[in-house]
């Protein structure tokens, strides 16, 4: 996905099972992130970063919706362990991922295997992308600011 085109209809189920889908955002600018693991570190700090400041995203205007492979109950876990004020989405198969670009090769210690590649869409009220915080760009522990510096 590119800056200007208009994201996917169907974005997946929320920790809770139900259905969670773009036009549930009409009229408002969504920060879609995906990362890569619950419970991990940088994920962890990254959550942290939009919760501490979700009272001025939610000010500017911005609904914040996480994406990850892990499962609903992982989900409910992160969001209750951190307090999380926003919902997550369960992509276990995917799907999501793989439409917005965001699933691909990854290396650890050499060894290379498929996974999320941190990423940040900001999706306007009409779900078009209006800015791309790619894998290089994000500052786990200060994205929030990140994002309120557009």
């Amino acid at each position: 996905m590119n800056i200007g085109d208009k994201a996917p209809e169907l974005l997946g189920v929320d920790q809770d099972g139900r259905e969670v889908r773009l036009s549930d955002f009409a009229g408002h600018d969504l920060v879609l992130y995906f990362y890569p693991k619950d419970n991990t570190s940088g994920c962890t700090a990254e959550a942290c970063s939009l919760r501490d400041n979700i009272d001025e995203l939610r000010d500017r205007g911005y609904t914040v919706v996480g994406v990850s492979s892990d499962s609903e109950a992982s989900h409910r876990r992160f969001i209750d362990k951190h307090s999380l004020p926003f919902i997550l989405i369960a992509d276990t198969d995917h799907r999501l991922q793989e439409a917005m670009g965001v699933w691909g090769e990854k290396s650890m210690y050499g060894r290379k295997y498929m996974g999320t590649l941190r990423t940040t869409f900001v999706i306007d009220g009409d779900g078009v992308i209006r800015h791309i915080f790619g894998p290089k760009d994000i500052k786990t522990k200060i994205h929030a600011g990140q994002i309120l510096a557009l």
